[in-house]
């Protein structure tokens, strides 16, 4: 019997080492904030990088459009040695006896410059114009693409948060629970309780232990989720270093926020730029009939030898004018049926943000005023809770109010945090209206 006594405290003793030694190669969690989450996420989100792809593409065009407006320099150098038949010039019905048919070997060299510069071309230049416009679109596309990744991962960051006040709410109610059970119990070995009261509170204990569990599985998913975002590995273990609050926030009218939404929102500033290189185009396809002066010239060397050649050169103005062109008629028409559905889309678009400011404001409002109502329903639930255990203790009553109590308490708990919750992604919808999500976390 000794012997398995030691044996078993072995066991044990080997048991606790290893959980000791489990647990101390367990890495330390990430304490992550929501400004950081938000950095991270812009580095490796995928829209984002692909964004910046698209201006560096649009900064090429404008590149090869300037191009146009910028000398043009070729250099040749070339040494040629050939036979030339005379019969093929023509050269066969005269003194064909002096002259033999094919003339040579004989040699050429030729090293040469070429340059041309447009001295006048409006159809190029409102081209790169136009590029230029392209290039401000896309850059305004980029920042669209960093307000959507920034709302995006404040909102898991904020479902993170009110994963774990849902989780501190069922601990709170678990410890409820628990000293209710023993205390029905101590009341049932008094003799002054029953045991359905017992067990009655132990179901209570069950069910709050159960939700606990529940609430601890969706804050853990919603890490997975949120680390997934930031382009970090689901293993990663993170940990909230912010929780979920309320902060009134007192927010100007929409009169006042709507002229600066429009000259921040990314979306807007794009159509706009848009449009303005659709006017370039317009500007090019009509300077298609005027004039276009160039200058050009070549200068080199030239002669049979390389010891023997000297530099020959000319210079030219040259001055295209276009007589005829059917294309330019067809593509005013396209340019202007692209104009006007561009401005169909800037007027559509200028409702939307201030139906989304609009939107905003109605939900900032209803949900601060539903986080008011919601405390005061968690504050009363509180007391209500406490006011039912003295009863109990007392043994005026069972512990039926007790646990009608708790369920209040559950629900208004709940009602707390999603009011809270709403309120705070209200401000983040907000911000995304106006184009300030950069002060998002700060």
């Amino acid at each position: 019997m000794r012997c398995i006594l030691r044996i078993a405290a072995v066991l044990s003793l080997a048991n606790l080492m290893f959980l000791a030694v489990g647990d101390a190669q367990q890495p330390t969690p990430y304490r992550l904030s929501l400004r950081e989450a938000i950095q991270q996420a812009l580095k490796n989100n995928v829209n984002v990088l692909t964004a910046w792809t698209q201006v560096d593409e649009a900064e090429a065009v404008r590149t090869r459009y300037h191009s146009a407006l910028l000398p043009h320099v070729l250099s040749e150098s070339y040494a040629k040695v050939q036979n030339l038949s005379l019969n093929a010039f023509g050269l066969t019905g005269i003194a064909t006896v002096a002259l033999p048919q094919v003339t040579g070997p004989f040699s050429n060299y030729d090293f040469r410059f070429y340059a041309q510069q447009s001295i006048i071309d409006l159809q190029s230049y409102h081209g790169w114009k136009a590029s230029e416009r392209v290039v401000d679109a896309s850059k305004s596309g980029y920042e669209g693409a960093l307000d959507l990744a920034i709302l995006a991962v404040a909102n898991l960051y904020l479902n993170s948060e009110s994963a774990a006040a849902r989780i501190e709410a069922a601990q709170s109610r678990v410890a409820d629970s628990d000293a209710l059970y023993k205390l029905a119990k101590d009341k049932h070995d008094a003799g002054t309780a029953t045991g359905v009261d017992v067990l009655r509170a132990q179901v209570q204990l069950a069910n709050d232990k159960q939700a606990l569990l529940v609430a601890q599985n969706q804050y853990k998913q919603s890490l997975l989720a949120l680390a997934r975002n930031l382009g970090m590995s689901p293993a990663t273990p993170l940990e909230l270093a912010e929780s979920l609050r309320y902060q009134p926030f007192t927010a100007p009218p929409a009169e006042v926020l709507l002229p600066t939404a429009l000259l921040q929102r990314p979306d807007y500033l794009a159509l706009a730029s848009q449009r303005q290189a659709i006017v370039e185009q317009q500007r090019a396809n009509r300077a298609r009939y005027y004039p276009k002066l160039s200058i050009g010239g070549t200068y080199g060397e030239f002669g049979r030898s390389i010891g023997g050649v000297t530099g020959i050169g000319g210079i030219q103005a040259q001055i295209d004018v276009t007589v005829f062109d059917r294309d330019r008629t067809g593509a005013a028409q396209q340019i202007e049926s692209q104009l006007r559905r561009v401005d169909y889309q800037i007027a559509d678009l200028r409702r939307g943000i201030e139906e989304d400011i609009r939107e905003a404001l109605l939900n900032l409002q209803s949900t601060a005023e539903q986080v008011a109502v919601a405390k005061e329903g968690l504050d009363l639930a509180q007391r209500e809770l406490g006011l039912t255990q003295d009863r109990f203790q007392a043994g005026t009553t069972n512990n039926v109010e007790v646990v009608t109590a708790q369920d209040e308490l559950a629900r208004a708990q709940e009602n707390y945090i999603l009011a809270v919750t709403s309120n705070v992604q209200g401000r983040f919808f907000l911000a995304a209206a106006l184009a300030d999500t950069k002060d998002i976390g700060n």
